[in-house]
């Protein structure tokens, strides 16, 4: 059970906010609790927000391949909110079932190419604890990546190092369609939601 419990809509009052939310319902079709716990700060959620846009959904790396270096960092970290999270955003920007099912042998797998491996490898060694990224992690990431694109793809590495850390400190409360999700396409994995059910 959240340590925190979420906003309600009727009590959230800025206008950007508020513009924000209703955003993420309709292309999420829910409104993060994640944020709306965060939003009794608004400067932070503002902040955090503009962040998530430039870190995933802008720049040259495919959105699709961000939110599966997303769920292996959250993976690696062990936060089971975020994983179900990015298992549901990894099948919305249309990764297939059997991609996120194989996250976790991702390097055996035929369903991921050279590059996306080597994102992946990536993600799941600097999202440890402690720090496993080494220089030939980086040498591998370069035969497939721009500087500029191993920048956003260490970006979004490291926005899920702030989103695992404050959704399982917060043990947030996961919302039904992410955590449906996460159940069937990790069914494989035994995945549940551990301390982030909804109380």
């Amino acid at each position: 059970m959240a340590h925190l419990r979420p906003l309600e809509d009727s009590e959230i009052d800025d206008p950007f906010i508020v513009e924000r939310f209703a955003h993420y319902a309709e292309t999420r079709g829910f409104t993060p609790n994640s944020i709306r716990t965060m939003a009794r700060r608004p400067e932070i959620v503002k902040a955090f927000m503009a962040l998530n846009q430039a870190i995933l959904y802008e720049g040259t790396v495919s959105e699709q391949l961000k939110m599966l270096i997303s769920l292996a960092s959250s993976f690696a970290a062990g936060c089971l909110y975020c994983q179900s999270h990015m298992t549901n955003l990894s099948h919305i920007y249309d990764a297939p079932d059997e991609k996120i099912t194989q996250i976790l042998e991702f390097e055996t797998s035929e369903y991921f190419s050279d590059a996306e491996k080597a994102a992946l490898n990536l993600a799941f060694r600097a999202a440890q604890t402690p720090n496993q990224a080494e220089q030939g992690d980086f040498d591998r990431l370069g035969k497939y990546f721009s500087e500029s694109e191993i920048v956003e793809i260490v970006a979004s590495i490291g926005l899920f190092g702030f989103l695992n850390r404050w959704n399982d400190t917060m043990a947030t409360s996961l919302e039904p369609l992410p955590a449906e999700r996460a159940e069937r396409i990790l069914s494989d994995h035994d995945w549940s939601a551990g301390k982030h059910v909804a109380g």
